[in-house]
């Protein structure tokens, strides 16, 4: 059993996180792991998995870089001179892999290169276009793969020479060329029927031209290809990094794929395309005089085909074609082989190198047909090669290795076909697809009537007779090879006549039927997916990838990019990533507690269980109950219901009460598990997959319906079916489920038993699997997508095209905009001038200005810059200016919801116009309840007290007080006798003017208003006592609006309608989280819910679709969307959204927020610049980030942030941890991080602050791994909490879970020794930098993060300081004088035992002399620093069960230290034991997207 520290709750199945894959060493090696004198690497070698820092400083490649361009330490030795040769001999022994592996670079190697700054340092600052070398290029190539591999900025280097990155991009270019010379060189004879087929590449030495200067080039090797392929792919997408370069890349880039690519076109095709957009006649005959023109200037003879833009695309198809055809295959397969196969029987040998490559070219064209940009001019050319037919005729589409190849071809080939016009960008309706299909084939039913007597046939049957692929092929197989060839290539003109697969009939009848046949339209193919995944796709690494991806290859995924096709393309994507990511989570549920059931054959030959797991129970009946008729014009039932049976009587009543609350609309999956006869070896287990290893079978979801107890009695019934009097406790042991399955994947699962004789799936389940609640939701989402994509969606005309990525990104700013607020009431915002000075920043007033205005408004909020009190702010206004308009704000988490609700409750905004939705609304800080029956319930207590007002009116205007029995009777009071009083007294007051008591005598409510603490009315003047008269009218209309409001919930009598009522009419600013709001949407819709506004807070951290879905939570109205305005308030260069699996984040950029987006595109948005929070000297750690972040004058003038914190001479410092007891970064099990020696380090310093007098609440630790967080609160439960007078910090948790949190003191661990590891993502050195007000003191290893690229403009001034902890230990008190500029005498601590004894000492002066419990305190600390060893590496034996584990990790992971010392844990050891667990990204503390229902 691995062990691992730390004793806090923690769900271990989750420390899931993909960084660097390291191969782990032959056994022989591994009891050498910790050796003193580690051999050093050889050139080209891997690094293997135990190494550590001082082995990577002893490498080779470090020493290398240490020579010749490492700006590390302070050596003070000359860099020797750039040296071409040594670039040569770097990449030829180290950058290399040998023919034939499926991967492009040693990834290690490569990886040891791009941390000691080859590129920033050596490569770019020596590279000229005239002279730099292939191999020059290439390295340049591959490092900056590897920085996009590792989602760092990618061409920030360039920033300083503009011009040359434009010479080195045109290299990068012509590169190709030499290899295309070579092709042409090239001899190869296809594979046609099955003959033998030759193929053989030569070396060839070719000349080119480039600024002058002769180059000589070689044909690249196939990994050379794909790391060039890797290339393109990261520069046609734009970096995930704002940058000028950006503009660089696109203009040298984009030109590949423009009008003049068609050059290269068949004449045919480029006839057929002209024709079909003769807009485009003019574009290309102007672009023809162009190039003309240019050329006749140069003096040369006008030659398209000699352009780099003409070639490029169509070369690099072409090549790999070529590749796909003879190298994927090694040639003897052909040679010695009677025959060709295709599976395990035929090719044993396949070319893995090729094979990724060939994977990599389907994501390049997928990538440029999946933009508009490029797909414009691309897609005829794809058309024209032919490349999805040729890529679905191929032999790796059939390979049992080529199926993530066929996956990607089959999403080529969904992209090729995309219902768009590509020319207007508009999006195509299902009808106008129907209708461009019909003419497509009534045309070619003409043509063959008239000219191929053979189809004659063909061009008189229906339309439904020849639309499938069946029939066309059988149709077509009629016509010889000569006449399909003539059909295809000259009446049809679909793919060019010097094509040389046209001998091949197989690939004409390809291409004709997938011009002619009926593509399935998107809305068909998402309506015909289930919801819930099955164990097909579960286990399918190609869609749902384990953690262990590592960026090298693709996968058949799609990308949420910048610019996304339509809205169908946008909704569809995220569909797909949010399925596939709920997916995964499953997976890993399943592999969790199937494993505790222990399964086994039992002598009936039947599956039987021995455990018991938490979270899985056993089946005792499973029967299909009801499947009712389709629905008109679908195939699958409308309707599939059935009956689970199973018992809860071997759990303990704690976990028999979590299935005992099983309710509507829970999901649960249903498992057929069937173990092997026989447990599998170690070795057969090693090589069995998942379902393999736990016998699992098959996996079906389905929802619940109701549950009933063993006597029948209906259990948690929230329809009111059962009154709350009547509900009695279940009865019995067996409890029975009536659950919903999903139709579309029975209709599936039917067609297979009937069509394939397939196992009948649904009697083989004998498992019920439950999942948490919270993690739980994902169906409702995945049903809200679903329905976008079914309407007719509409997002508001001035936000569309900005939605997409299209058009001037500024025009939806306010400024564009119509229907403007002419005036805008303010109220108290601003009291005046000076007010307006002194309190609000210059871009605050400018948000608030723009918030209120129509349009998008996007407010970057660095840290603590009051983002939350401007988003109230504008809400406050937006109120007062349009009382009539309803405001929707949305929210990530419940924390930040309730923030800004509680903030909105101190405004003078009416409560009975506030709601807030969702289970966060218990946790609001406030004695009024703002749910929907709280605010019912209020509205029912006002309607009592006001109706009272209105009898105690009556009564003074001596009239039955019966007109204050109902709303309707006093609104008829108000008209006949108050309103009508109120205009007779204003007719008697004109011409009085001037009798002072005229209105004291005769105001008719006078004595209604009797009983007011002050006398109203003086009889002194005429003027003062009207404007009381009016103030007092102005009541009264007041009382009788909110009675008029309060109406609605009088005749409506149950409490639903009167809760809907509310929310849909009443309430003026409504609140939710994103995820409650996807849950909800086909509620709010039914009930007919509508918004004007839309206000997003944390919108930086909301996934994309869970921004989107909050934009469309109303009906449109005549075809309109009502939205006015989109309010986005964020930061983001503070961390992205939540993404569980690390190849969904780094592939697919899932973690890409719809705010960050529009910040790359462009799109306006004011940065606020003052913050508040911290001390201006920390604020410069991370401000460099933000175009001008300034300080509020708070902080500058406050004294506290002018007073040096007691103890320590500076206010922030990096404090350099070397190895403790030998060891550095430790990994007890896979990617589960931790620092023993940081541990305790940043432990002392907390000690040593409490003993000051520091209270413990104005400190917390963080740090940046999950697993250093449980070693950090196992040291401190066991050297902290015992003692009251030291005890927890406020909180130990990672950077991760502290944003949007601060402390006036943060002891932060960044754990890494080898690698930086995610830390190199700026955004979280942003957060991690920025949560202290008064005192950051960093504990790291400085020779690692010094020479981190990334990261140094924040550790150039950390450094500047000493790197040993720098006390002043005269203070012994937390309070000082001392200027925060004078460090006083100076102490440098030299490490973690110094610190210990430095405590101890404090403590004997501070307590023990004062104390005379010596001998019960004193020894608290003396045994520290002699056991501290033995009590982290001894640990005590645990009984602790994994499902132990998973209930006590229900538990919050910020829970607070003294949350977890109750008692509790006082015995826990310091290391668990767990079984292959691993850490995961800290970000996934967060409970990501399903943090409420």
């Amino acid at each position: 059993m691995t062990k691992v520290y730390g004793t806090g709750a923690y769900d271990f199945k989750r420390h899931h996180v993909a960084e660097y894959p390291v191969e782990p060493p032959p056994p022989s090696q591994q009891q050498h792991q910790h050796a003193d004198k580690p051999v050093e690497a050889k050139p080209g070698s891997n690094v293997p998995s135990s190494i550590t820092l001082s082995e990577i400083q002893r490498d080779r490649l470090t020493k290398i870089a240490a020579a010749n361009w490492s700006k590390a330490g302070e050596s003070g030795e000359p860099r020797r001179p750039f040296d071409a040769e040594l670039v040569k001999e770097i990449y030829e022994t180290e950058l290399l892999v040998k023919e034939g592996q499926r991967k492009p670079v040693p990834l290690q190697r490569v990886m040891i290169l791009e941390v000691s700054q080859y590129l920033e340092n050596y490569l770019w600052p020596n590279f000229n276009p005239a002279t730099a070398t292939f191999e020059h290029v290439m390295s340049m190539i591959i490092m900056i793969n590897e920085k996009f591999r590792e989602n760092v900025a990618a061409w920030v280097c360039f920033y300083d020479r503009k011009d040359v990155f434009r010479g080195f991009l045109e290299r990068v270019l012509r590169l190709k060329e030499v290899v295309f010379h070579g092709v042409l060189q090239h001899f190869y004879i296809y594979v046609i029927s099955g003959n033998l087929a030759i193929c053989y590449f030569s070396m060839v030495l070719v000349v080119n031209l480039f600024d002058g200067v002769a180059l000589w080039g070689r044909e690249l090797s196939i990994a050379e290809k794909t790391n060039y392929l890797v290339f393109m792919i990261n520069a046609f997408q734009v970096s995930p990094f704002e940058s000028l370069e950006d503009e660089i890349v696109s203009e040298t880039i984009l030109r590949l794929a423009s009008l003049q690519s068609w050059h290269s076109l068949s004449y045919g095709r480029f006839q057929m395309e002209l024709c079909l957009n003769p807009d485009l006649i003019k574009k290309w005959k102007r672009m023809l005089k162009r190039e003309a023109k240019e050329v006749a200037k140069r003096g040369e003879p006008f030659d398209p085909s000699n352009m780099l833009e003409v070639k490029f695309l169509r070369n690099i198809i072409e090549e790999f074609l070529e590749i796909l055809d003879c190298r994927v295959f090694p040639l003897e397969q052909f040679i010695n082989g009677d025959d060709v196969h295709i599976g395990s029987d035929g090719f044993t040998q396949i070319d893995d190198a090729s094979v990724l490559y060939c994977e990599r070219f389907m994501e390049f064209l997928i990538d440029l047909l999946s933009q508009l940009p490029t797909r414009r001019y691309l897609r005829p050319l794809v058309a024209d090669v032919g490349v999805v037919a040729k890529c679905h005729l191929s032999a790796l589409y059939r390979h049992e290795k080529g199926k993530l190849f066929a996956q990607l071809v089959d999403l080529l080939q969904f992209y090729e076909g995309f219902e768009i016009n590509d020319h207007i960008g508009t999006q195509l309706t299902d009808d106008e697809v129907l209708q461009s299909h019909y003419d497509r084939l009534q045309s070619f039913q003409l043509l063959a009537f008239k000219k191929v007597p053979k189809l004659r046939a063909v061009a008189l049957a229906n339309i439904g007779a020849i639309n499938k692929r069946n029939d066309l092929s059988k149709k077509l197989s009629v016509l010889s090879s000569e006449e399909l060839k003539d059909l295809v290539c000259k009446k049809l003109k679909l793919v060019s006549t010097d094509d040389p697969w046209l001998d091949r009939v197989d690939f004409l009848i390809e291409v004709m039927v997938s011009f002619l046949e009926k593509q399935r339209s998107q809305k068909e193919a998402i309506n015909a997916l289930p919801l819930y995944p099955n164990e097909q796709i579960m286990w399918d690494e190609s869609v749902v990838p384990s953690i262990n991806y590592s960026g090298e290859g693709c996968l058949a995924l799609p990308k949420l990019n910048l610019q996304f096709l339509t809205l169908h393309d946008y909704l569809l994507r995220n569909f797909n990533l949010f399925r596939l990511e709920s997916t995964y989570e499953i997976r890993e549920d399943i592999q969790e507690a199937v494993p505790h059931l222990l399964a086994y054959i039992n002598n009936e030959g039947e599956t039987a269980f021995r455990g018991w797991s938490r979270m899985a129970v056993p089946i005792k009946e499973f029967k299909i109950t009801e499947v009712k008729q389709p629905n008109i014009g679908e195939v699958k039932p409308s309707a599939v219901t059935a009956a689970v049976t199973f018992s809860v009587s071997s759990y303990k009543a704690r976990i028999r009460s979590e299935w005992n609350a099983l309710k509507e609309h829970d999901v649960l999956f249903l498992l057929s598990i069937r173990p092997s006869f026989e447990p599998l070896s170690a070795e057969e287990a090693a090589k069995a997959s998942v379902p393999q290893r736990l016998g699992l079978q098959y996996v079906r979801g389905c929802e619940i319906i109701e549950m009933r107890d063993e006597e029948g009695t209906l259990m948690n019934d929230f329809t009111g079916r059962i009154k709350r009097d009547e509900w009695k406790p279940p009865k019995g042991e067996l409890r029975t489920v009536t659950v919903a399955l999903d139709t579309a994947q029975y209709h599936m699962d039917v067609a297979n038993i009937a069509e394939k004789g397939a196992e009948d799936v649904y009697g083989t389940f004998n498992i019920l699997m439950r999942r948490k609640p919270k993690e739980n939701n994902f169906k409702a989402i995945l049903e809200s997508i679903r329905d976008l994509m079914n309407e007719y969606c509409i997002v508001p005309d001035w936000l569309h095209n900005i939605f997409l990525g299209y058009g001037n990104p500024s025009a939806a700013h306010w400024t564009n905009m119509p229907d403007l607020l002419e005036t805008v009431d303010f109220k108290d915002t601003f009291l005046g001038a000076d007010h307006l000075k002194k309190s609000f920043p210059e871009y605050q007033v400018e948000a608030i200005i723009s918030g209120i205005q129509p349009g998008l408004t996007m407010v970057v909020g660095p840290p603590g810059t009051g983002k939350t009190d401007t988003a109230v702010q504008i809400l406050n206004v937006l109120y007062h200016n349009c009382p009539t308009q309803r405001t929707l704000i949305i929210t990530h988490s419940n924390q930040a919801l309730n923030d800004l609700f509680e903030k909105i409750m101190q405004r003078d905004v009416p409560a009975r116009y506030l709601l807030r939705l969702g289970q966060g609304e218990q946790e609001l800080a406030t004695d009024l309840d703002f749910s929907r029956q709280g605010r019912v319930n209020a509205m029912l207590v006002r309607r009592l007290e006001l109706l009272g007002e209105v009898g105690r009116l009556a009564r003074s205007l001596q009239l039955p007080e019966d007109v204050g029995y109902t709303c309707e009777t006093a609104g008829y009071f108000w008209l006949l006798h108050v309103y009508s009083r109120w205009e007779q007294f204003l007719a008697a007051c004109a011409g009085n003017e001037n009798k002072p008591s005229f209105v004291k005598d005769r105001f008719p409510f006078k004595e209604f208003f009797s009983n007011a603490p002050h006398s109203i009315f003086t009889g002194e003047s005429f003027e003062k006592d009207m404007h009381a008269a009016k103030g007092c009218f102005r009541h009264l209309k007041t009382m009788f609006q909110e009675l008029e409001e309060c109406r609605a919930f009088e005749l409506l009598k149950s409490t639903a309608d009167r809760a809907n009522y509310l929310m849909t009419k009443q309430a003026k600013i409504v609140a939710m989280t994103c995820t409650h709001a996807a849950l909800k949407r086909k509620d709010f819709l039914q009930l007919g819910f509508k918004y004007d506004n839309l206000l997003m807070e944390e919108s930086a951290q909301i996934l994309e679709i869970e921004t989107f879905i909050p934009m469309l939570l109303q009906r449109q109205e005549d075809g309109y969307a009502r939205l006015k305005r989109c309010i986005l308030i964020g930061d983001h260069h503070q961390l992205p959204p939540v993404v569980k699996n690390m190849a969904f984040q780094k592939y697919s950029h899932m973690d890409q927020s719809l705010f960050t987006r529009f910040v790359r595109l462009g799109i306006p948005y004011i940065e606020l610049n003052a913050q508040g929070r911290a001390r201006p000297s920390i604020a410069k750690l991370y401000n460099w980030r933000y175009r001008d972040l300034g300080d509020l004058p708070f902080v500058k003038d406050n004294s506290i942030f002018h007073r040096a914190n007691a103890g320590f001479s500076y206010e922030y410092q990096l404090v350099d941890v070397p190895d403790y007891h030998g060891k550095g970064e430790t990994a007890p099990s896979p990617w589960f991080y931790q620092n023993e020696g940081e541990a305790e380090y940043v432990v002392s310093v907390y000690i040593y602050l409490r003993l000051l007098g520091y209270p413990a609440s104005k400190i917390s630790i963080l740090t940046t791994y999950n697993g250093q967080k449980l070693l950090i609160r196992d040291v401190i439960n066991r050297r902290c909490v015992p003692y009251d007078f030291i005890g927890p910090p406020s909180k130990v948790t990672t950077v991760d879970k502290f944003q949007g949190q601060q402390n006036d003191f943060i002891l932060l661990s960044l754990v890494r020794t080898r690698f930086v590891g995610h830390l190199r993502d700026v955004r979280r050195l942003v957060v991690a930098m920025s949560r202290a007000r008064l005192g950051l003191y960093v504990f790291c290893r400085r020779s690692l993060f010094e020479q981190c690229y990334e990261l140094q403009p924040t550790f150039q001034l950390l450094l500047q300081r000493p790197d040993r902890l720098a006390l002043n230990l005269i203070e012994v008190t937390p309070y000082t004088e001392r200027p925060v500029a004078d460090t006083g005498p100076v102490h440098l601590v030299s490490g973690v035992d110094e610190m210990i004894s430095i405590y101890q000492e404090l403590y004997q002066a501070k307590f023990v002399a004062y104390s005379g419990q010596v001998a019960g305190s004193a020894s608290v600390f003396e045994d520290q620093r002699s056991h501290q060893i033995e009590d982290a590496e001894a640990p005590k034996s645990v009984n602790t069960t994994a499902e132990n584990v998973q209930d006590e990790s229900n538990m919050e992971e910020d829970t607070k230290i003294a949350e977890l010392s109750n008692g509790q844990n006082e015995d826990l050891p310091s290391e668990s034991h767990m079984n292959g667990q691993t850490d995961e990204n800290p970000e996934s503390n967060f409970e990501g997207t399903k943090m409420e229902e």
